[in-house]
């Protein structure tokens, strides 16, 4: 029997990579009934199955669970993610922003929610750690997936129930400038027959305070300045919001399995802001001083959003091991906005007054499937399909005092339909002891249809992605391995920036523009290259040095012109497919347990990463002609300390990015200032079903500073900004029960 429960255990673990490890000395090993030894098995959780996964994984997966998602005890999944090798968060630390791999956001980072693309305007900063069972990270893209992943893949599966056996509650307040912002979370696991339920749910408030200064300043070719003025914004913001994630999952007499998992936020925000415009006169010609567009400014705003989607699929189990997983889910959301903006003079007089109001409806519909099917002992074929449906319908109104509207197609609807197809094929084999390769195939058509001002406009594009994955394990080094990918992915144009209605900017320049889309972009095609060499430290551990390549064709930059509107001249930002780019990086990663290495050491876990970049786009004059937004260095260094005598746990990480230096075209330069975002924390367990977290936030509390300098038409508009951050501190209060 206990031969039996090793052999189920090597099963689920993977037998290649579960082996006895021992420090001591070996023990005599009991005999079976036929005589011979029985195999030692050590069966190793939480970490070491994640590691085992990554380890065992061709395409180069690498799985951060349960023990990442609540070491520091953060409130919101951009914090978790922003830890983990090779990933960035855009913005300032606290307020979150868009998820980077290898520096690159703005669409090169494929984000998945349980294996689908999220809802349209999802945002991590709102999605709470608690709701999340694991992080799947792909620096490669793999057939089953979107290739839509030119710098990788970040997959958040949403929790399951399958391990869950205690309810958990957990109370949280952070607090930030004396402002507080409680959560409440709550899990509960359940089963009834061949029913099993996990009811996962969250309600919370924030309240938060921002400022930010900004300088501008017109100079002439010939040295004269123009505008020279300080902008001074002040905004408070208080939101609500309420997170459900209920999975369901029923097994069927004959071994299928039906899964389903809907997902519902509800978030609700209401803001004042304060602008204090000072108009600087002292190095402006008498004759060429003209008045400020406003002294004071004072807006009022509403914003509330509503998006659900549901998961599901069902496995079949078919003959010889066969199977087949059909996938299906749907999703709906809507978002309302509006705002009131009064200007008034240094005198006290009304200016002008704005209203602006926006409404996006979404609604999606998908299906898929995998059919799966082993080809002798250690080879296993794969082939599916993916559909998608989207309808969006946007509106935005802009008028002011006098009921004038502010841009031509204010008021206008705005409808447009996606259709994405997808079919693909991969084949996965372990070709020998040493070698184990991975070769897959997807095509994938996306069809975007809208209809403005009465007009239909049409966007098509297509992709044929080739996908090759391979393994050496080094003989006679069993720790150690190489792996190597080439792949071909994409970037395809976003909605906004194919059909989306125009966004005005109160203080129109060339630093500051109106937005509009083009709905002729095509996707950006990459070649990429990915190679890494990993040493495995006992259960834990690892040492990887990797390195990657893309070599990307008709890249997607936005351009900058003056425009003539009725309302006069204006400066207009419009994505265009610009040229060729290429991009190279190296990656360093290292994690080990002190008490893995060093018999009687402390009982501490150090992690640390670093990267660095390198990227290049033809037509815009060097040195900094970089990918937008692109650092050249990126790094992560924390540690965990579990102390002995006392159920404590002290830990800290520091994330460092340098100053970036951006050319983003041959008239505009874009500069960021260095991210050091310090936190740390303490773990309290008093009891198996009670323990209390304090934590801290962006202990250094660096302001963020960025520039923004565009010469073009004989004048130089600068702009630089200096934005405050803030110090969170949090308390959290864990209970099972």
């Amino acid at each position: 029997m206990s031969k039996l429960i090793s052999l189920a255990c090597l099963a689920l673990l993977g037998a290649s990579e579960v082996h006895a490890q021992t420090d001591a000395a070996p023990a005599k090993p009991a005999l079976g009934p036929d005589g011979k030894p029985v195999p030692q098995v050590t069966i190793s959780g939480g970490r070491a199955s994640d590691m085992d996964e990554r380890r065992n994984s061709v395409a180069g997966k690498q799985v951060y669970g349960r023990e990442e998602l609540d070491r520091n005890g953060d409130s919101n999944l951009g914090d978790v993610l922003k830890r983990l090798p090779g990933v960035t968060i855009g913005g300032r630390p606290g307020r979150g922003g868009d998820v980077r791999m290898r520096g690159m956001g703005s669409g090169y980072t494929q984000v998945l929610l349980n294996g689908e693309r999220p809802p349209a305007g999802f945002s991590m900063e709102s999605l709470s750690p608690d709701q999340v069972e694991r992080v799947e990270v792909m620096r490669g893209p793999v057939a089953e997936h979107s290739t839509r992943a030119i710098a990788g893949t970040i997959n958040i599966i949403l929790r399951d129930g399958y391990q869950q056996k205690d309810k958990q509650l957990k109370l949280t307040d952070s607090i930030e400038q004396g402002r507080h912002a409680p959560n409440v979370s709550l899990t509960v696991p359940g089963k009834t027959g061949s029913l099993t339920w996990l009811l996962t749910g969250s309600v919370f408030e924030n309240r938060q305070h921002d400022q930010a200064e900004t300088y501008n300043r017109d100079t002439r070719d010939d040295g004269v300045v123009l505008k020279d003025q300080n902008v001074l914004d002040q905004t408070k913001r208080t939101s609500r919001g309420l997170h459900l994630t209920p999975r369901l999952s029923y097994k069927f007499d004959n071994g299928d399995t039906l899964n389903f998992q809907p997902f519902l936020m509800v978030n609700r925000s209401d803001s004042d802001a304060r602008s204090d415009l000072a108009q600087n006169f002292g190095l402006v010609p008498p004759a060429l001083q003209q008045p400020p567009e406003y002294n004071l400014a004072l807006t009022g705003s509403h914003a509330e959003s509503t998006f659900l989607r549901g998961f599901g699929n069902w496995v079949h189990k078919l003959a010889g091991a066969s199977k087949l997983d059909v996938k299906f889910g749907f999703g709906a959301g809507h978002s309302d906005s509006d705002s009131l903006r009064y200007q008034y003079d240094n005198a006290g007089n009304l200016l002008q007054r704005y209203s602006d109001d926006a409404t996006v409806r979404d609604r999606s519909a998908s299906t898929g499937g995998k059919y799966t099917t082993p080809i002798g002992k250690e080879h296993a074929l794969a082939a599916g399909w993916d559909i998608e449906l989207g309808h969006r319908v946007e509106t935005k109104t802009s008028l002011d005092k006098n009921g004038v509207t502010q841009f031509g197609d204010s008021g206008d609807n705005l409808s447009a339909d996606t259709r994405r197809l997808a079919v693909f094929a991969q084949d996965e084999w372990d070709i020998s002891k040493q070698w184990s390769g991975y070769a897959g195939l997807r095509w994938e058509g996306i069809r975007t249809t809208s209809t403005r001002a009465g007009q239909d406009i049409v966007n098509t594009s297509s992709v044929l992605s080739p996908l090759l994955h391979g393994v050496y394990r080094i003989p006679g080094h069993d720790k150690d391995q190489i792996r190597a990918s080439l792949t071909k992915s994409y970037k395809a144009a976003n909605i906004q920036d194919l059909i989306a209605l125009p966004s005005l900017s109160r203080l129109n320049s060339a630093t500051r523009p109106d937005r509009t889309g083009n709905p002729d972009l095509k996707p950006e095609l990459a070649t990429g290259l990915d190679f890494a060499y990993e040493h495995y430290l006992g259960r834990s551990g690892i040492v990887t040095a990797g390195g990657f390549v893309r070599d990307i064709k008709d890249l997607i930059r936005r351009e900058l012109t003056l425009q003539n509107t009725p309302t006069g001249p204006r400066w207009v930002s419009t994505p265009a497919n610009i040229g060729h780019a290429r991009t190279k990086g190296i990656e360093l990663e290292a994690k080990l347990q002190l008490q893995e290495l060093v018999a009687g050491g402390p009982a501490i876990d150090l992690r640390s990463n670093y990267s660095r970049f390198w990227s290049s786009v033809d037509g815009i004059p060097g040195p900094n002609n970089r990918l937008d937004a692109q650092p050249k260095q990126t790094a992560n260094a924390g540690l965990d300390w579990r102390l002995k005598p006392v159920p404590l746990t002290l830990g800290a990480s520091l994330n460092w990015t340098p100053a970036t230096i951006i050319q983003s075209s041959a008239e505009q330069v874009v500069t960021t200032s260095r991210k050091r975002s310090f936190d740390a924390y303490a773990l309290w367990k008093y009891s198996s079903h009670h323990q209390i977290r304090i934590s801290a936030n962006n202990l250094m509390a660096e302001d963020a500073l960025g520039s923004n300098i565009v010469t073009a038409n004989g004048l130089a508009q600068l702009a630089n900004t200096t934005n405050q951050t803030y110090v969170v501190w949090s308390v959290k209060y864990e209970m099972k029960f």
